[in-house]
């Protein structure tokens, strides 16, 4: 038999415990979401890294876009308490727009110089090859560089001499080479392009020859 009182004493102890109903057993446990958030940071970071690199940039497109699209839905999640990263999400939103912006200077710059380099492919120059002096039976050859190369000789009886051509191609340039005759005497040979004097040379003398090349 139990001891008299002793009934009410554990009825006293249970009512003296918490109790837990259905509710309290089922609540839900907050789980941060900040996946996203994150994930746009490092992309953005990666992809900021990247993106002053010649030819290497590149890769930096993809990540600086999807870094910032990752971003910013890292940062509505945060607004809307789902995510506690809001700091990071913030960096990397500002960190793949850093990213983006050098990406599109780069593409501007690299889309400039090929829009010049086509146009100076195509822009025609106007070469004048010019030869004076008191020399006689003057040898002359001229090479005119551009989409290709041509080479001319010519035998002057007496000078001043004079040559214009125009040539087209990213390598415009070419050479001036007079030789005096036997008799000798004085040769200047002169080129001027697109009105732009480019070299001059003088040689005096049996044979003497004045050069005009790179230019």
């Amino acid at each position: 038999m139990r001891p008299a009182g002793l009934d009410d004493e554990l009825e006293e102890y249970k009512m003296s415990q918490p109790h837990l109903g259905q509710h309290d057993t089922q609540r839900p446990v907050f789980r941060a979401e900040n996946g996203l958030g994150t994930a746009g940071f490092v992309l953005g970071l990666v992809g900021l890294v990247f993106s002053p690199v010649p030819l290497i940039g590149v890769v930096a497109w993809p990540l600086v876009i999807l870094g910032l699209i990752l971003s910013l839905v890292g940062l509505g999640r945060a607004n809307k308490g789902r995510a506690t990263n809001k700091g990071l999400a913030v960096a990397g939103v500002v960190l793949s727009a850093l990213g983006l912006a050098i990406c599109i200077l780069w593409a501007a710059v690299f889309t400039k110089a090929v829009d010049d380099v086509r146009e100076e492919s195509n822009r025609v120059a106007t070469v004048v090859y010019e030869v004076t002096g008191d020399a006689e039976e003057v040898t002359i050859t001229y090479t005119t560089f551009g989409d290709g190369v041509n080479s001319s000789q010519e035998t002057a009886a007496t000078l001043p001499w004079t040559k214009r051509v125009e040539t087209t191609g990213l390598g415009k340039g070419g050479s001036l080479v007079v030789t005096a005759g036997t008799g000798g005497g004085t040769v200047t040979c002169k080129v001027v392009i697109d009105g732009n004097e480019a070299k001059t040379s003088t040689a005096s003398g049996p044979l003497a020859t004045a050069s005009c090349a790179d230019f």
